[in-house]
């Protein structure tokens, strides 16, 4: 399993690599390997950040409801209780977490800014901008499934508005302390410049012909082999993507997933959390409210994706098997899908 996980390096699928895998008691096996900055050949530890993107939504998800087992929020709250938008009424706090909105998903690869500017950056301004430029639905609310950043982007000012508190906060309090997870292993912002890896893009890549398209001039920094240099940015909303972090924190929400009662909502709550989501003609979606579905040759299991400017992660739960796994990669375009279908076969005997 190790020598698997070191060839990927060894080929330059990745400069490095996190995997993890846990159980409800405990990390039944963890490594790490390659590098997280390849000029300086600093080495891949458990304690290397790196960016989750995507992945954040599932955490959003488990903060908005945490507020739904709290009474402060309900499934059928339409998002006009929380913020004002541009779309038609009928969009619910349900739809927005199964991705039924209907709310558009322009491509966010420069919805980012960069780490000095991060500490005054206003996401809730830079929201309603994108809103204004994308101010329609793209089908009617609850009709078939349609991925939207912009619709988890809107959780985050749910989550605020509901907790009168600010949305990194909140997740940070409420959603990760409660799980013993510290802002060195997940948060909202680098913890430590020296421990966060540098994230790269394939030389020989379509993404790299088109970088210029699709990523502001400013974060494109310099070949290393290769390996282009993505320079260290945020996305401009943390409920859509935001959270940095390593795959043992994320690790640690995985496990209390598995155990028969979260710390984080009661089972009633749970289910949602993981049921499959149907559309108002009854159909069936590859969604739970913060989870896509999967099947891996028979065996079910939940999973969140995220990847953009150097970074790729997945991370899975395999409900009956009671076991989760994370893989995160410093390399925008290293097949997580592929590696987990392979390396997880392992544990779900």
């Amino acid at each position: 399993m190790r020598a698997r996980l070191d060839s990927f390096v060894a080929r330059a699928k990745t400069p490095g690599l996190q995997y993890v895998v846990v159980k409800a008691d405990g990390v039944a096996f963890e490594h790490n390997a390659g590098l997280a900055d390849i000029t300086h050949a600093v080495p891949v530890t458990a304690a290397t950040t790196m960016m989750a993107y995507s992945m954040s939504k599932t955490i959003t998800a488990a903060a908005v409801l945490q507020l739904v087992d709290g009474g402060r929020v309900s499934l059928n709250d339409p998002i006009q209780k929380y913020h004002d938008t541009p779309y038609e009424p009928g969009i619910t706090i349900r739809y927005l977490l199964a991705h039924l909105s209907g709310i558009p998903n322009p491509i966010p690869l420069r919805w980012v800014h960069s780490a000095g500017q991060h500490a005054t950056f206003d996401t809730n301004a830079a929201l309603d901008s994108e809103m204004r430029a994308h101010p329609r639905t793209s089908f009617t609310p609850g009709t078939r499934y349609g991925y939207s950043n912009i619709g988890y982007w809107l959780l985050g000012s749910v989550v605020e508005k509901a907790s009168g508190q600010p949305f990194a906060g909140y997740v940070a309090e409420r959603v990760l302390g409660p799980l013993g997870i510290g802002v060195e292993e997940l948060g909202y912002a680098i913890p430590d410049a020296g421990r966060h890896a540098r994230g790269y893009l394939e030389k020989y890549s379509f993404m790299n012909l088109a970088k210029r398209l699709l990523i502001d001039r400013e974060f494109i920094g310099s070949y290393e082999g290769p390996w282009l240099r993505i320079e260290p940015h945020y996305l401009n909303g943390p409920a859509f993507g935001g959270l940095v972090g390593t795959a043992r924190g994320f690790g640690k929400f995985l496990q209390d997933e598995l155990r028969p009662r979260s710390a984080l909502f009661d089972n009633k709550t749970r289910e949602p959390f993981y049921a499959p989501q149907r559309t108002t003609r009854g159909r069936l979606v590859p969604m739970s409210l913060g989870w896509h579905l999967g099947n891996l040759n028979g065996v079910p299991f939940h999973y969140k994706e995220g990847g953009g400017g150097g970074f790729h992660c997945e991370m899975r739960v395999y409900r009956v098997q009671r076991v989760a796994t994370v893989i995160m990669t410093n390399a925008t375009g290293f097949d997580v899908k592929g590696c987990l279908n392979s390396l997880d076969r392992a544990f779900l005997g």
